[in-house]
């Protein structure tokens, strides 16, 4: 048996691992585009900043290490094209060399790519690249452009066009440098993946750590500034109209992510929800003995159905299970619920499940209430205020999101998860007050701060309803 997976990134190893633990005798081949393989694309912001202090750090296995494993790892080498009949691969390698190798299971792990704005001096004919200090960050290679571009060029100054999780996590990590930072985001409030409540918080610590924040702002253009100024001009428009002009020594976008997929699509693939790769549970892509995992396909969530929802624990997840199939086994992945957290300078924010207007469309009676409590209790020194906004089902009582802010030692991932496990087990919010949580003053408290959030959605609810 001969599996060959292409993408060296977290579906692509996740799929080569799993083949190997179940079948030591498998022959896997793992075709890698670059020549690093399973590099931690989220740890990128750390080492920009320094806490990570060698580009080599970001791997979560070596190249021996993986080789270890019995997996074959074809480097720098790109897979042009698929024969499905014939169950052939035509790959180019590092030398511009083509092969054609064959497979009896192919895994497609070709990931995302960064999304370039209809923005002059980003597309068109009048594009600016690296040379001039304008990057995208989405692999290792943008990586070690950008840093090129701050070891070389020592820029003082940098727009990051952008304020999602990498554009938050870069904006600190560039502050951390020692750069000023202007961060541009063309919606109403930073971090859109939250509710504005929560995305003024996160944008309230972006300020008082000196990064000049602007909200409803759209680039229109960036530029090579006049000579004697900084590298880079930023043109851009406000809510209202008005003209904005920054000036920059570099500017980094980092404005979402696309799916990879024109190598499954000439295969005969079909597309989904944004023009991700259709799979079922089991990863398959109708295209016979051809499966794919990752950023590149649709992601099915337990509660919205088919999304596209590109993170690398659900790109773990899926090319275990397309490594587990693709040896014959009929395992289903089970879902997503979007759970995300980023630390944002000293602070934290989470999510999991159904915002509001999520919710809706997906058919359900929101009701979302937001209140506070303390990490552990408040007489133990070092206590911090935990933000939540917990949005359940009016008629059933079912828990269906919970988004959290807070400290950064306030154990916001670990209770945003306690969230997750209860969605994912189709919790109501009353059952949370019932879970068996662990307390001492220095880390929690009798009530465990989102139960105490729980117990302010019930208090609510009831209070409508004996209203009305």
């Amino acid at each position: 048996m001969h599996l060959v997976m292409i993408g060296g990134s977290d579906a692509g190893i996740s799929a080569a691992l799993r083949a190997r633990e179940l079948d030591p005798s498998a022959d896997v081949t793992v075709v890698v585009a670059d020549a690093y393989p399973n590099f931690s694309i989220c740890g990128i912001p750390y080492y920009v900043s320094g806490e990570v202090t060698h580009w080599r750090n970001l791997a979560h296995r070596t190249v021996a290490d993986l080789e270890a494993t019995g997996m074959s790892l074809r480097l720098d080498t790109t897979a042009r094209r698929i024969d499905p009949e014939a169950r052939k691969l035509l790959l180019t390698g590092p030398g511009r060399a083509e092969e054609l190798i064959g497979y009896d299971k192919l895994i497609i792990g070709t990931g995302a790519v960064s999304v370039r704005p209809p923005v002059p001096g980003i597309t068109g004919p009048d594009a600016l690249g690296t040379a001039d200090g304008v990057h995208l960050l989405h692999s290792m290679g943008d990586t070690i452009s950008l840093m090129r571009t701050l070891d070389e060029a020592g820029p003082s100054s940098a727009v990051i066009v952008g304020a999602g999780y990498i554009g938050l996590e870069m904006a600190e990590a560039l502050t951390a440098r020692g750069l000023a930072v202007i961060q541009m985001e063309r919606l109403p409030e930073v971090l859109p993946t939250v509710d504005p409540a929560l995305g003024a918080l996160v944008h309230a610590e972006l300020s008082s750590h000196g990064v000049d924040v602007l909200t409803g702002t759209t680039v229109r253009a960036i530029s090579r500034a006049e000579p004697g100024a900084a590298r880079l001009r930023v043109d851009a428009a406000a809510a209202d109209g008005e003209q904005v002009t920054r000036a920059a020594d570099m500017v980094l976008v980092v404005t979402g992510v696309r799916p990879d997929t024109a190598l499954a699509v000439s295969a005969g693939a079909t597309l989904g929800v944004r023009g991700a790769i259709a799979v079922d549970r089991g990863m398959r892509t109708g295209v016979p003995d051809v499966f794919a995992a990752g950023d590149c396909v649709v992601t099915h969530h337990r509660l919205l159905g088919e999304t596209y929802l590109p993170l690398g624990t659900t790109a773990h997840k899926q090319g275990r299970i397309a490594g587990q199939n693709a040896l014959g086994g009929d395992r289903e992945f089970a879902g997503s619920l979007g759970t995300q957290v980023v630390k944002i300078f000293d602070q934290a924010a989470a999510r999991t499940g159904l915002r509001d207007h999520e919710a809706t469309s997906a058919g359900f009676d929101p009701v979302t209430v937001e209140s506070e409590a303390d990490d552990h209790k408040a007489y133990y020194p070092g206590s911090h205020r935990i933000r939540m906004r917990v949005t359940g089902d009016r008629a059933t009582g079912r828990l269906l999101g919970m988004q959290l802010f807070g400290h950064r030692h306030a154990e916001v991932a670990k209770r945003i998860d306690i969230a997750a496990t209860a969605i994912f087990h189709g919790m109501t919010i009353d059952g949370i007050a019932d879970l068996d949580l662990s307390y001492t003053p220095p880390l929690g408290s009798p009530w465990e701060a989102i139960q105490m959030g729980a117990q302010a959605w019930e208090r609510h609810v009831l209070g409508c309803s004996a209203a009305s």
